[in-house]
């Protein structure tokens, strides 16, 4: 089931556009390449179709307006760049645009404006505005005073994040590939395209690699990643290149071009699609084989008896946490019904045991089915 929201009236596509896209391989934005980008976002949204853009290009826009200087290797070389070169990214965004009778919305986040259940709507609330009344969603990660988000990959993971807030039909990572193949194509020549993807496994993510140009920030794992999440929450994901010729028009037309990642039959509804989207957990459960079998095959709760282990790190009742099984893979995520310490005197025990030991009770299941996600098959 999607939420019910005004962007289910009519399709809606999230666009991921890397940095090695927007640069075309050099160390400055290439504008013909956005302008082309930009023809084709206006001649989808014409047909109807709601644009999001998640745009890279912060730090090289920065770089290229401060005639690319000398700094060090440090975090606040990378913020300083962001700080300057994010309006600069605007500007440009806005001006060509400006050509098609079009107008943007800038939305600058950060991974923690979606931990909280009430800001994760209002982020939505805010993109659903602005397509409404016909305006271009342009997100960016807040880079100028986030530490952790600006890491490798971080508008990949934020792309999916955004496309789950959208309820999205399609998410489009371009990058300067032109998709997935079966080995690194730049050191392999025979390497073929792979065409469809139907399970992520761990010898896919092996295959993915790490991280490419040091432009951007971003490497096909991590779109693997984010294709990961996408299609559990119901969202088809393209991984192709930005250089191709109309690659936005030709996948909003569904036609093949790149690696297309075939979302799971069913959607999540909007409540787990936010503990899906929600970036940090606040602690771990570690649980046994049947606890495990029980949550992955048979859609079952999350008991205490099943539990055999709870992690350092302290939560309250409430928060969110990661399942983990006894191999350590995490396999859910869950919204717990007990704290880190009430957990600790009642794991393994029975469930008739909770109100006796703890001198109260909030039910049978630590984490109920309905507060439960399962992210690995």
């Amino acid at each position: 089931m999607t939420p019910n929201n005004s962007l289910n009236k009519r399709k809606v596509i999230v666009i991921k556009l890397g940095t090695s896209v927007l640069t075309k391989g050099t160390d400055s934005l290439d504008r013909a390449q956005m302008i082309e980008l930009v023809r084709q976002c206006a001649e989808i949204k014409n047909q109807g179709i709601g644009v999001v853009i998640v745009s890279s290009g912060a730090i090289a826009a920065g770089r290229e307006h401060l005639e690319f200087p000398n700094l060090p290797s440090l975090m606040s070389s990378k913020q300083l760049l962001a700080a300057v070169g994010q309006s600069r990214l605007m500007h440009i965004w806005e001006t060509l645009f400006a050509i098609y009778k079009l107008k943007i919305g800038q939305m600058l986040l950060t991974r923690a404006d979606l931990e909280d259940r009430e800001r994760f709507l209002n982020a939505r609330d805010t993109i659903s505005a602005l397509l409404t009344h016909g305006i271009i969603p342009i997100i960016n990660e807040n880079d100028a005073v986030a530490t952790s988000e600006i890491k490798v990959g971080d508008n990949d993971n934020l792309s999916v994040l955004v496309a789950i807030l959208c309820g999205a039909d399609q998410l489009l990572l371009l990058t300067d590939q032109e998709g997935l193949f079966t080995a690194d194509p730049r050191q392999h020549p025979n390497a073929r395209l792979i065409r469809e993807v139907n399970v992520i496994d761990d010898d896919l993510r092996k295959l993915a690699g790490g991280s490419g140009s040091n432009l951007g920030t971003g490497g096909m794992f991590t779109k693997v990643q984010a294709a990961e999440i996408a299609r559990q929450a119901g969202i088809e994901v393209v991984i192709a290149s930005g250089h191709a010729k109309n690659v936005i028009t030709h996948l909003a037309h569904g036609e093949p071009v790149g690696t297309k990642v075939i979302p799971l039959e069913t959607s999540l509804e909007s409540r787990k699609r936010w503990i899906l989207a929600a970036p940090i957990s606040q602690g771990d459960l570690f649980i046994d084989s049947g606890a495990a079998q029980a949550l992955l095959r048979q859609g079952r709760s999350l008991l205490a008896k099943g539990i055999s282990r709870v992690g350092e790190q302290q939560f309250v009742r409430g928060d969110l946490v990661k399942v983990h099984d006894e191999n350590g893979n995490c396999i859910a995520r869950g919204l717990v019904a007990y704290s880190s310490e009430d957990l600790k005197k009642i794991i393994g025990k029975h469930s008739k045991e909770i109100d006796r030991i703890l001198s109260y009770d909030y039910g049978a299941e630590v984490i109920h089915r309905d507060n439960l996600v399962i992210i690995k098959e």
